[in-house]
């Protein structure tokens, strides 16, 4: 008892002071944390949930606790909760499915307000599960406490450097990822950062048992620093408060939504993966298009969509000009028509004035207008889409990115390396001075893609990413016009 009897005071004093704290503050922005479940096992949960805080340097308090450990990465080990000294904020618990209700029920004692229960085997197993799940709902709601998840991957903040989920973070940029897949949402949240699209915002939501996407969307509406949010999920909450919520937030940033579950098959599978019932497909596209959400089909489709948004201007309209050689101008043109992209023919003074430009054997630029493989400068290119640019019936540019290889007469693969520079400069110019976006496709020299980065020309790997992600940036062009109206 007497272990006790000198801080209890300040766990009552503890609980008032988080009653009165935002608990999403207390979830993303925690200033210490207890994962109970700690392990001095590589390879498990309670070891990665306090080896990944601590790789990313995250500057809080962490709290292992675990009976039967003393230390666990340097980090004196405490047998509960109740043991823990300090102050916690934000409770993480990997312990198995049926211990869950009992350490919950610890943490609301100990005056804690929120917690990631990254735990399995509730709702998603069937009624036996459900059950457990409902237990715990139970007690953080009548203690208070709001939890993510259960059946979660965690939850990556740039800002406070909290890292539950990836084995290294995240390079922090605009946009924000919600995912009801835990494995599936960080695997994408990896692949978009390889990319370079910058993520300062991941959670993995699981079971929605408390807290739900609308309620992750609505804290993320008011952070200035999010410019984009990502959704990956398979089945909604309260269908009615998320589309309500939505619609408040589409008017102050893009929301770009992945739906799992919109095939028979898909729905079968999410039911057993997160305990969701998927809704029609039909009815899911209709409210997207009343609330104005972007909805994707790809996987990657949602980072490439925001990748353009965020750096690009929004066109005017659906009328495309396309640039490349045989095969690339074949597969854009295809690419755009099947999304309804329209692509207009040149006017005759524009095919002959940019004939001059292309090489001898290329065929006559009626839009698309093809290289034919010629040697050509990446300034020449340049140049041929400023031309481009001028056209009042023309909205949106698709073309290759500059490439840095040796050109004949253009000089050394030095040479052809700074023009293809100097070209990323002026497609941003061009971009930014006749508000039209440009979009190229690769592969190109990893120092071309990193300058188009800087530069924010977006530049993606194959047609068809180039025309959804052109698409995307349409469809929020035309969603924001109708808001106005």
């Amino acid at each position: 008892m007497n272990h006790r009897t000198g801080k209890e005071s300040n766990r009552n004093k503890s609980h008032q002071e988080s009653n009165s704290l935002d608990h999403s503050k207390l979830i993303f922005e925690p200033r210490s944390i207890a994962v109970i479940g700690a392990s001095n096992s590589p390879g498990k949960w309670g070891y990665k949930m306090i080896e990944w805080p601590l790789a990313a340097g995250y500057g809080g308090h962490i709290y292992p606790v675990n009976p039967r450990e003393k230390e666990i990465l340097g980090l004196r080990a405490y047998p509960s909760i109740h043991h823990v000294p300090g102050k916690v904020d934000l409770a993480v618990i990997t312990v198995p499915a049926p211990m869950v209700p009992r350490v919950l029920d610890e943490c609301v004692q100990e005056g804690i307000r929120a917690a990631v229960i990254i735990s399995g085997g509730f709702a998603e197993t069937g009624e036996e599960g459900k059950a457990l799940q409902e237990e715990l709902i139970k007690i953080a709601h009548e203690g208070g406490l709001r939890f993510v998840g259960p059946n979660v991957q965690g939850l990556w903040c740039a800002d406070s450097k909290l890292n539950l989920c990836f084995d290294r973070g995240l390079e922090p940029g605009p946009i924000a990822f919600i995912s009801q897949s835990g494995a599936f949402g960080s695997m994408l949240a990896q692949q978009a950062n390889e990319k370079g699209y910058g993520i300062s915002f991941f959670v993995s939501i699981g079971n929605q048992a408390d807290l739900d996407a609308a309620d992750y969307m609505e804290y993320l509406a008011e952070d200035p620093r999010i410019k984009a949010i990502i959704l990956y999920i398979e089945g909604i909450k309260n269908g009615r408060r998320f589309f309500n919520i939505t619609r408040q937030v589409v008017k102050k940033k893009p929301v770009i939504v992945l739906k799992g579950g919109r095939t028979e098959a898909g729905a079968t599978a999410a039911a057993s993966h997160t305990a969701s019932l998927a809704g029609e497909d039909q009815i899911f596209e209709a409210a997207c298009r009343q609330t104005g959400m972007l909805l994707a089909t790809e996987a990657m489709e949602p980072f490439h969509v925001a990748h353009a948004i965020l750096c690009q201007p929004l066109p005017k309209g659906r009328r495309v000009a396309i640039m490349g050689t045989g095969g690339q101008c074949v597969l854009l043109a295809d690419a755009c028509a099947s999304l309804g992209l329209e692509i207009p023919f040149l006017d005759k003074e524009t095919q002959l004035t940019l004939k001059k430009i292309l090489p001898a054997n290329a065929p006559l630029p009626k839009n698309t207008i093809d290289w034919a493989g010629g040697y050509r400068s990446p300034m020449d290119e340049a140049r041929l889409i400023h031309r481009i640019a001028q056209l009042d019936y023309i909205d949106c540019i698709m073309m290759n990115a500059p490439f840095p290889m040796t050109w004949h007469g253009l000089g050394s693969k030095e040479v052809v390396h700074d023009a293809c520079m100097e070209a990323a400069d002026m497609l941003n110019e061009i971009s930014q001075k006749w508000e039209k976006p440009i979009i190229t496709l690769g592969p190109t020299h990893e120092a071309i893609i990193s300058k188009l980065r800087q530069v924010g020309i977006p530049c993606y790997d194959n047609p068809g990413d180039c025309a959804r992600a052109l698409y995307g940036l349409i469809r929020y062009a035309e969603k924001r016009t109708d808001s106005y109206h």
